[in-house]
């Protein structure tokens, strides 16, 4: 698969958990796109719609959905986060339960609803027994959602989203979950745990361009999420542009209000085509080898220490870590010079590579890293 990531040979690319490199299929999905509209502008529109079901059909698969109907495409996760925020018909006292370290927008959306007398909770992920009951102890009569995302972004916590959607399923609440760090890197099955909701960007673990992800939502949650946006796209019958009694879409595209990204839609294709053909049990376990890998190699720096869970069952793609005696800005400023690609997060510096990510590069990462 190397041939598909033709990074330039001086680069050491461990940044997937932020914006990824695309393959060499999704350039050339992009460039016969972009040539096709250069000599024939949209006259093989249909033909394009038809890549567009089939992006659909692709992501029911990767995210194991009931049906393409469960799947909407959006902008971004910020947008079908703000769906949900906005759709639902809350109610004075009612409470959001979620963690302390969120990504901004899996907070946001919810803190905007305080005007309304909704209250957002946010559980001490490292208190208690485990993350797990740490959020289960915020929950109580008047929570009416649970949001939560399967990977921590900047510590690489893992949560086991099955057991949180049994325990949401047994109360009574709704259950959310932003994907977007562990989608495309792991197994991920939407049915095993129970989840009304779930999105995630392509640009990340995906392997796609910026500008257009996927929103899951269940036939039953779609019934108390209401459209906030609205267009000629969401209505049952798109096509009919003279018709004045139109009714919202049964499916999940009752939340596309507008014009497809269908430049975004060829290239997420051709991404998720990869990620499909390679197999999502073969890339969680390659990602898994090379995060613990990288953990063995700063075990070995006296000068080096792991950030993230050692626990088996906790860890992901991401991997943070910090020097002893450098600032992390100085450390990330000597990174950056040598051409080392990753992120400053959780008090530390954060390591992601992907299922192609060649170990010896992970060796050379932690060389420079370690060295005085």
């Amino acid at each position: 698969m190397h041939n598909e990531f033709p990074l330039n040979e001086d680069l050491i690319y461990l940044n997937h958990a932020a914006v990824s490199p695309w393959p060499k299929r999704t350039v050339d999905a992009i460039q016969l796109f972009a040539h096709e509209n250069l000599r024939m502008g949209a006259a093989h529109y249909p033909k394009w719609m038809l890549n567009e079901t089939n992006l659909r059909r692709q992501l029911k698969q990767l995210l194991n959905a009931p049906s393409i109907n469960d799947i909407a495409l959006v902008k971004n996760t910020s947008e079908a986060i703000s769906f949900v925020a906005a759709g639902i018909e809350w109610k004075y006292g009612d409470s959001i339960v979620s963690s302390n370290q969120e990504f901004p927008s899996n907070r946001m959306a919810w803190e905007a609803l305080e005007d309304q007398g909704v209250s957002f909770r946010e559980a001490d992920l490292e208190a208690g027994n485990s993350p797990e009951e740490a959020l289960f102890n915020l929950v109580d009569e008047s929570t009416r959602l649970l949001t939560i995302s399967s990977v921590q972004y900047a510590s690489g916590l893992k949560l086991n989203v099955e057991l949180i959607g049994s325990f949401c399923k047994a109360n009574n609440i709704l259950f959310m979950i932003d994907a977007i760090q562990s989608l495309g890197a792991m197994v991920f099955d939407v049915q095993a745990c129970q989840a009304d909701f779930v999105m995630a960007d392509g640009h990340k673990w995906l392997l796609a361009p910026e500008g257009l992800g996927v929103f899951y939502i269940t036939e039953e949650a779609r019934k108390k999420v209401k459209p906030s946006e609205y267009g000629w796209h969401m209505v049952e019958h798109p096509g009919d542009y003279d018709n004045r009694n139109w009714t919202i879409a049964e499916s999940a595209r009752r939340y596309e209000c507008g014009s497809p990204n269908m430049l975004g839609v060829h290239a997420l294709s051709a991404s998720v085509s990869l990620l499909l053909e390679v197999g999502l049990e073969t890339i969680e376990t390659r990602i898994l080898e090379r995060t613990r890998y990288l953990i063995e190699l700063i075990d070995q720096q006296e000068n080096l220490e792991v950030l993230s869970s050692r626990i088996g069952c906790r860890q992901s793609g991401i991997l943070t870590f910090r020097h002893k005696k450098l600032s992390n800005q100085d450390l990330f400023e000597r990174l950056k010079h040598h051409n080392v690609i990753c992120a400053q997060r959780g008090n530390g510096i954060r390591l992601s590579p992907h299922f192609y990510s060649d170990k010896q590069h992970l060796e050379r990462a932690i060389s420079i890293a370690s060295s005085v």
